[in-house]
């Protein structure tokens, strides 16, 4: 990544770096346990020591990054057990976001599911599991957008974030892009039929197959 323009100390220089880690991170540009030094990230986004220092401690609290005795910084290894809890505490969130979404949906927004739904649909029949997966992240984030429940949202942001490798992972598992195609086709139209109780309970044999997935 290129050195950035901008302040070099001070809050702005620590969420500059904050955003630009976090993100190199979640896009899979670092990888799990790759170490984090601060030297280098200090000279790579053009900003201090300190603010590096900070934003790295922002990013542990968010759970993306761990710090190790006497070795300094790492991206986090999210293990298969830890990525099952995370997804079980989903399941109900994102089972609550779905119902409410479900109620509170628009016609444009069920316009809008439809095309990302058409959209999943065309990549699964072409063979593109990187684009499904990113079609499934937004479908994802839609409905807990639509859904208005604020707090939900900000919890499913962080748990989201720390499954980035093995939502990859999945995707390009034989034969998994096709097995969660109709998962979420079944979301799409629960919420479209504005059915809450149809809407949660999709989203739910969604993230149970997700977790059977994970353990296999």
């Amino acid at each position: 990544m290129p050195k950035q323009a901008g302040p070099s100390t001070g809050e702005q220089a620590k969420q500059l770096a904050l955003g630009q880690l976090r993100e190199a991170i979640l896009r899979g540009d670092m990888a799990p346990a790759q170490r984090l030094v601060e030297n280098e990230l200090a000279e790579q986004f053009g900003v201090t020591r300190a603010s590096i220092r900070a934003a790295l401690i922002d990013l542990e609290s968010q759970g993306l990054v761990e710090r190790i005795r006497n070795r300094g910084s790492r991206v986090r290894v999210v293990t298969v057990e830890e990525a099952v809890a995370i997804t079980e505490c989903r399941l109900v969130l994102e089972g609550l976001c779905a119902a409410k979404a479900a109620v509170a949906v628009t016609d444009e927004q069920v316009v809008e599911l439809t095309e990302l739904g058409t959209a999943m649909t065309k990549a699964v029949a072409g063979g593109e599991p990187l684009t499904y997966s990113e079609l499934n992240h937004r479908l994802h984030t839609r409905i807990r957008e639509f859904s208005g429940q604020l707090t939900a949202l900000e919890l499913l942001e962080r748990l989201n974030a720390q499954l980035v490798r093995h939502r990859f992972q999945l995707a390009l598992r034989p034969g998994r892009p096709q097995q969660s195609l109709n998962e979420h086709l079944a979301m799409i139209e629960a919420i479209e039929a504005r059915d809450p109780q149809a809407a949660e309970a999709a989203v739910r044999a969604h993230l149970t197959s997700v977790i059977e997935a994970l353990r296999d």
